[in-house]
């Protein structure tokens, strides 16, 4: 027989924040929501979790049902559970943030269009999803200097500025060149490739690819990526 819960249970909810680099900004996705509460407000993608789904999996389908993304970097960053977060009931969330590369979003199910915003100026959002918002950003400029999850911002093949240029956008701050690269090259991390890239009038550039698999092995060994 099925039980009875003699307390109220809240109901259990998946937020979203997706970074993505354009090559100048450090970029959020959001979606308008389509539906009440908050209508037509901006907002992070997520949703409801399904009783036969993990967290991962709701987090996921989420972000394929309200954007179109799929196969991003996903990382749990945390529970948000202020009692009133929510006016349709009591709702607890699970928040998590998303690595993407530049893509187009489409939007979907419960929301009325996708749009990327720079991180400095994102508009006023539903929920408590500023404060999601925020903490996912902490998070992101705090990684980003003991850890190499900055190359999911990046395409495949780049340039030790491209690479720079994404550290400062996402650290908010202008870092040293010479030093830059002396320390990133060091990590002996980046593989040349036989390719030059093309800027305008600009000295063709060293194209580079991050080496994940030799990243595995050394962290095995203890290595510490630092910058």
């Amino acid at each position: 027989m099925p039980c009875v819960y003699e307390y109220s249970r809240p109901a259990l909810t998946v937020d979203c924040v997706v970074f993505g680099f354009d090559g100048g900004d450090l970029q959020v996705l959001l979606i308008r929501r389509g539906l009440e509460p908050f209508k037509d407000r901006w907002a992070l993608p997520g949703g409801f979790v399904h009783l036969d789904e993990t967290l991962d999996e709701a987090a996921r389908r989420e972000l394929a049902e309200e954007t179109g993304l799929r196969e991003v970097f996903l990382e749990q960053l945390h529970t948000f559970g202020a009692v009133e977060r929510d006016p349709r009931e009591r709702v607890v969330s699970v928040a998590y943030f998303a690595l993407v590369k530049p893509t187009a979003a489409t939007a979907a199910t419960d929301a009325a269009e996708a749009e990327w915003f720079p991180v400095a100026s994102i508009p006023p959002l539903a929920f408590d999803h500023a404060e999601i918002f925020a903490a996912a950003l902490a998070r992101l400029r705090g990684k980003l200097r003991y850890d190499p999850l900055g190359f999911e911002l990046l395409p495949p093949k780049f340039t030790l500025s491209q690479l720079q240029g994404l550290y400062e956008a996402v650290l908010g701050t202008a870092l040293d060149k010479r030093n830059f690269r002396k320390k990133v090259l060091g990590f002996d991390l980046l593989v040349p490739l036989n390719e030059k890239h093309r800027d305008g009038a600009h000295r063709p550039a060293q194209l580079f690819r991050f080496d994940p698999a030799k990243y595995r092995r050394l962290k095995k060994q203890g290595f510490l990526f630092e910058l």
